[in-house]
């Protein structure tokens, strides 16, 4: 049986002015503003080495036949560039802005190239970004964290001081709550890094944020919420229940991925609240105030609020549900030949772990269990990938996942029966990726 090929989805076809178009003709129920630039992009996009192979001469392929100038030749030297990076043929596989889904270069969005990405961790290079006032590198030797409030003795901690304290290293997801919110209304975005991008997983390293409190004597029978406060000029004040602090899942965290944080990443301190939206993730993380009621502050009563359809505003919403997402086939890639085929992708639940992954490719009629590639870890991304076999007919790919509790990622139908269009936080939906006769993956939803 062949193996078949496959084209990457092009990059950087999203300019200001067709992301502009979508808030223009939603209200028609026209999404096909980025269709022009992203065909133009794909028709440009270079076929895998495969390809040319195939118009080889029968007599060899002379990729092997022929000895290549590095089995030949002395290579560059060791540590060249001091801090590694990625291959040349790798530069494209980046995070990418989307111009104009925010006013300001400063108060804006990155998204991570899922589709190009393997296993669970995401590189801190690629992690998505999302800033209210835009990012810092901040000296570490004048940053100073402050615990005070229902506390018997407020304390002030150094980056030395907090170092030193016994720490713990933990694998979890972060996604803005925002995540796929544009496809609310309708199909808006072709490919997955644009739909799903603005999630991303890493190892973080830090303190357990109740060890802390606990160093100040917080009172942690009538402190009911904590108030958690960042050092950007945007001051993201957000409240966290004490009881995901008692929980020692919290962590008061400087280090990622085996390094220091990333300075878009809130270098050098941030919080990391497993489970949770990103927003709640406060970076350049200042200061934690031990309260006994919920702060409404503006960034969780004014914004990040879930519009339903009865025009009432839901607040209070932190927990990002069971979701997933397949990342190959997906939108903007293409299957250059009948043949055999790896269906992959990640699967997340702010409540715990994941427990199964079903993938469909007849748009939902029929559901087969995915593998689950170890290790499947609480709040974390989980990779999945299943067999299948294209035939070249069009096929409708799907995932859906379910967590541990038991909830079921819903389909659109099922969600808009509950939230209606008008929002834009926290879509779960199943994700549909078309593909055509001619092995193009399309953005569609089913109603």
């Amino acid at each position: 049986m062949n193996s078949g090929r496959l084209r990457k989805a092009p990059e950087n076809f999203i300019d200001r002015d067709g992301v502009a178009r979508v808030f223009a003709e939603a209200r028609n129920g026209r999404r096909d503003f980025l269709r022009g630039a992203f065909a133009a992009a794909a028709a440009g996009a270079a076929l895998p080495a495969a390809h040319a192979q195939a118009a080889a001469p029968n007599d060899g392929d002379p990729n092997i036949l022929t000895l290549p100038e590095h089995s030949r030749g002395l290579g560059q030297s060791v540590a060249t560039d001091g801090y590694g990076k990625p291959s040349k043929y790798e530069r494209n596989v980046q995070r990418r802005q989307s111009p104009g889904l925010t006013q300001t270069t400063q108060a804006s969005v990155s998204f991570a190239p899922l589709q190009s990405l393997f296993g669970i961790v995401t590189p801190s290079g690629l992690h998505f970004e999302r800033h209210h006032q835009g990012w810092w590198d901040i000296d570490p030797s004048r940053h100073r964290f402050m615990v005070n409030g229902m506390v018997k003795n407020a304390k002030v901690f150094t980056m030395d001081e907090l170092m030193r304290l016994p720490s713990v290293s933990r694998f979890h997801f972060i996604e803005c709550g925002a995540n796929t919110g544009m496809e609310w209304g309708n199909v808006a975005v072709p490919t997955c890094q644009y739909s799903h991008g603005m999630l991303s997983c890493s190892e973080f390293t830090g303190v357990p944020l109740i060890t802390l409190l606990e160093l100040a004597g917080a009172d942690l029978k009538n402190g009911k919420f904590v108030l958690a406060e960042g050092g950007d000029g945007s001051s993201m004040t957000r409240t966290i229940p004490m009881s995901m602090v008692r929980s020692g899942e919290v962590l008061v965290a400087y280090g990622q991925n085996g390094e220091m944080l990333r300075p878009e990443q809130g270098y050098p301190l941030r919080l990391v609240v497993p489970g949770v939206q990103g927003v709640s993730w406060i970076k350049y993380l200042r200061r934690v105030e031990v309260g006994d009621r919920p702060y409404g502050t503006k960034d969780e009563t004014v914004h990040y609020v879930d519009l339903m359809p009865d025009g009432q505003h839901r607040q209070y919403t932190s927990i990002q549900e069971c979701k997933s997402v397949v990342t190959t086939p997906s939108g903007g890639q293409q299957l250059l030949d009948k043949g055999f085929y790896n269906i992959t992708g990640l699967a997340w639940s702010g409540r715990g772990k994941v427990k199964k992954v079903d993938v469909s490719v007849d748009g939902g009629r029929n559901w087969r269990t995915a593998r689950l590639e170890t290790p499947v870890l609480s709040k974390c991304l989980t990779r999945f990938n299943i067999d299948w076999v294209w035939d070249g007919k069009p096929a409708i790919v799907q995932s859906r996942a379910t967590d541990e509790t038991g909830y079921v990622q819903p389909t659109y139908r099922q969600l808009r029966a509950v939230r209606g269009t008008r929002s834009i936080y926290h879509n779960n939906a199943i994700q549909s990726w078309l593909v055509e006769e001619s092995g193009e993956v399309k953005n569609v939803q089913l109603s």
